[in-house]
């Protein structure tokens, strides 16, 4: 499927409680989600038939939509339920799934309160891109001259689509420069996250990753601080001045489409990824892989 248009592939999407063809699952020019930034999302993958923390991507799906003043008219279960039926329907036991909600077209103008509620589900194939030997090299990230705003300004505890605009700017500004993505400070200057991951910093069994109080609280980001507790390293979270890179060895980024992914450089900041980076993604795939940990 790589190269296909996202609206011209094969398949199923479940769509206000129905499947509905793949390239039929279509919304009005004037949907007040797609002028107004009224949606919220989440981001899912699926190991051998099994959709990892499944309850908390559903529950963080159903706050974010009342963070953003509306409610998604169906039950954690009925979405943990449609989640796994996309899945199957599309034959698939690996996976990406996204969930998506947002306000119709009843109405457009700033005010929503008349619109409907959809949600849509899709799955398809999203493969890990690279061998454990690739990931250990790590990728290059640069500063982003975007800044992930107070959180007096943004719901920033949602996963809101419109909280995805810098990261857009951020991470194609890195990517025509060279860089895989991009490392985003916050209004106060402060280490926050990457374009779509999280970031921890590493010195011997000592972890440091940036406090979440204006930028999303991974699901993987959480899953890391207790992989890595459990596997003997020491986990702070607190903010951090970006000076403060110089002091470690490691770094590595979090995310569901990321998982864990080791870094080698972020501006002027170098780091080589070992021991620690290869622990930490020995236990992630353990962790969300069972099945096939059990087997080899």
């Amino acid at each position: 499927m790589a190269g296909v248009p996202m609206d011209q592939r094969e398949g199923w999407i479940w769509f206000d409680g129905e499947f509905v063809p793949w390239k039929d699952a279509k919304i009005h020019v004037l949907t007040h989600g797609l002028h107004y930034a009224s949606s919220v999302f989440e981001g899912e993958r699926a190991y051998g038939g099994e959709i990892f923390k499944l309850r908390e991507h559903t529950n963080r799906l159903i706050q974010s939509g009342k963070t953003l003043d509306f409610t998604i008219p169906y039950s954690a279960d009925q979405i943990d339920q449609a989640c796994r039926d996309v899945l199957a329907k599309n034959g698939l036991t690996d996976g990406y799934i996204r969930p998506v909600a947002w306000r119709g077209s009843e109405e457009l103008s700033v005010p929503a309160r008349n619109n409907t509620v959809h949600l849509a589900i899709a799955a398809w194939v999203w493969p890990s891109y690279f061998t454990i030997e690739e990931r250990l090299k790590g990728i290059r990230l640069e500063w982003s001259k975007w800044k992930r705003p107070s959180p007096e300004t943004i719901p920033s505890s949602a996963k809101a689509a419109g909280l995805y605009m810098i990261c857009t700017l951020s991470k194609d500004a890195a990517m025509a420069n060279g860089y895989a993505d991009a490392l985003m400070l916050d209004y106060r200057g402060y280490v926050a996250e990457a374009t779509g991951a999280n970031v921890f910093f590493i010195k011997g069994k000592d972890i440091v990753t940036p406090t979440p109080d204006c930028f999303l609280n991974g699901i993987t980001r959480q899953t890391l601080i207790d992989l890595a507790r459990r596997n003997g390293y020491t986990v702070t979270e607190r903010h951090m001045k970006p000076e403060e890179l110089s002091n470690f060895d490691e770094c590595f980024l979090t995310g569901t489409a990321a998982e864990v992914t080791p870094v080698s450089e972020i501006g002027e900041y170098r780091f080589k990824p070992a021991e620690a980076c290869r622990t930490l993604i020995d236990a992630y795939t353990a962790e969300v892989q069972p099945k096939l940990a059990a087997a080899e």
